[in-house]
């Protein structure tokens, strides 16, 4: 089978197109013949050596697809169902080995590429809006990359539990995206300064909790943003590494929380899985929740996914089909 693997980590040149064996499903595995590949910031960090993996090793973390071969004691999939899951690494392939417990079956009005664009980043703004911060009605929210993956799915759900949003974007038509989201408040940061915008759209009183996926870029005007008492969500790093500071800083500024949540940590038994799943694939579904899907690429063309992911000139999600 083809499958997009590295060798060393480095940049997009890095990932090449290798034939590799199909695998075989061990007790407690299916293999997924893949119909629809999610591509996330997670793959360009492990791909760089930021987060590291054990070389060789086939990039991708996100996949739908079908049911292809069962390993013993797996229950209660079948060949042939339509499945997708997230958190396991070998996705950018035409098949792929996935423990069974890490799988989750599609209800049938979601179709492989709604199932690939909404798991990592669907379950990563259910969390961040219903648990990290559980935005309330009234609050008022900034998020960050509105136009993103995330960043359009975060606006979605914060409308939905009855907040203000605001939102930033570096350009006129991902502008248009945050607002056809819902945001409320759409701020150009490569136009004005959007920690004065955010300070005077509030009177001066922030906002209870700011979602910042960019990270170095945005982290210390974020932490102006914010109300007394407001939380700095970090859960990204797009722009690079957020500097070494001063946790006293957070005192000074109003007795502040940050926090760093990773997806995986929502997901990590699997009540919290197919709980989480199934709300977001459920609103997909009946339409309550849409996805917009920016780019889909051969899997051939991974690392020019790869370059644009890097370059911020994709608006929500990026698919491989392989």
């Amino acid at each position: 089978m083809k499958a997009i693997q590295i060798q060393k980590n480095g940049g997009p040149e890095v990932m090449a197109l290798t034939e590799v064996v199909v695998p075989e499903a061990a007790a407690g595995q299916a293999i997924v013949k893949l119909e629809a590949i999610g591509v996330n910031f997670i793959d360009v960090y492990q791909r760089s050596g930021l987060y590291p993996v054990e070389l060789p090793y086939v990039l991708g973390v996100e996949g739908a697809g079908t049911v292809d071969q069962l390993g013993p004691g797996v229950e209660p999939f079948r060949i042939g169902d339509r499945v997708a899951w997230v958190g396991v690494s070998g996705a950018y392939a035409e098949y792929a080995a996935v423990p069974a417990d890490k799988l989750v079956k599609l209800p049938e009005a979601v179709g492989f590429r709604d199932a690939a664009a909404a798991m990592l980043q669907g379950m990563t703004a259910h969390y961040l809006a219903v648990e990290t911060y559980p935005i309330k009605k009234g609050d008022a929210v900034l998020v960050h990359a509105a136009a993103g993956g995330v960043g359009q799915l975060l606006v979605q759900l914060a409308k939905r539990r009855g907040a203000r949003v605001l939102a930033t974007v570096s350009t006129e038509q991902k502008a248009e995206l945050a607002r056809k989201a819902g945001a409320d408040e759409v701020i150009l940061y490569s136009e004005k300064d959007f920690e004065s915008e955010v300070k005077a759209l509030t009177d001066g009183k922030g906002v209870n909790a700011v979602y910042d996926s960019v990270g170095q870029a945005t982290f210390l005007k974020s932490l102006e943003c914010l109300s007394l008492r407001g939380f700095l969500v970090s859960f990204g790093q797009s722009s690079g590494k957020i500097p070494d500071f001063d946790p006293a800083i957070l005192g000074r500024k109003g007795s502040l929380y940050l926090t760093r949540p990773s997806l995986f940590h929502y997901i990590a038994d699997r009540e919290s899985l197919e709980r989480r799943a199934s709300e977001v694939l459920d609103w997909v579904s009946k339409g309550e929740l849409r996805l917009h899907i920016g780019d889909t690429l051969r899997l051939s063309d991974a690392p020019d996914a790869h370059r644009r992911l890097e370059a911020r000139k994709t608006t929500g999600k990026v698919l491989l089909l392989p």
